[in-house]
């Protein structure tokens, strides 16, 4: 169902931004395969669960992104959960770079999207909807394979800082 937009708003993005760091997040590196077989990936904390029947997840990515093209002509990709020992893959994958890739070990899923190898969990997923709203699209996946290591850390982000602790 689609709602009316509400009226203008006076919260400015950097008091927006700013309250949004105080929920704690994931980092997962969201990857696809380009046409031409090149692997894109990119990282992303607005992964969350949907479903369990049909299992489904969901994750967004900005309109500007120069992955978009990939991800909204993409039938398939993985959500890899990194752990608190992967923080530099998560800022090599935030980062502008011309290959993000050299030197990360990856194998195909059975999608053929990039799983990166030492994450804590891996999500295959086959493209189900993707909502354009504001200046993100919202891609829904079916999760058609996943996998995880129990026990292990994840790597967290809050307030603008990562964490690799979590006490209780």
């Amino acid at each position: 169902m689609t709602r009316p937009d509400a009226p203008a708003s006076p919260i400015s993005a950097p008091a927006f931004r700013a309250a949004l760091g105080m929920f704690a997040t994931g980092v997962t590196v969201v990857t696809a395969r380009a046409p031409d077989g090149t692997p894109v990936g990119l990282t992303v904390n607005s992964f969350n669960s949907v479903s369990m029947a049909p299992p489904l997840v969901l994750w967004s990515l900005s309109a500007r992104s120069a992955s978009m093209p990939v991800f909204r002509g993409g039938t398939h990709y993985a959500v890899n959960v990194l752990g608190a020992d992967q923080q530099e893959l998560a800022l090599r994958f935030a980062a502008v770079m011309v290959d993000r890739w050299h030197g990360v070990a990856w194998a195909p899923g059975v999608t053929g999207a990039p799983l990166i190898e030492g994450a804590l969990a891996h999500f295959e997923c086959l493209t189900k909807s993707a909502y354009d709203e504001g200046d993100h699209t919202i891609f829904v996946g079916q999760v058609v394979q996943c996998s995880h290591q129990p026990g292990a850390a994840p790597l967290l982000f809050h307030g603008g800082r990562f964490y690799s602790e979590h006490p209780l």
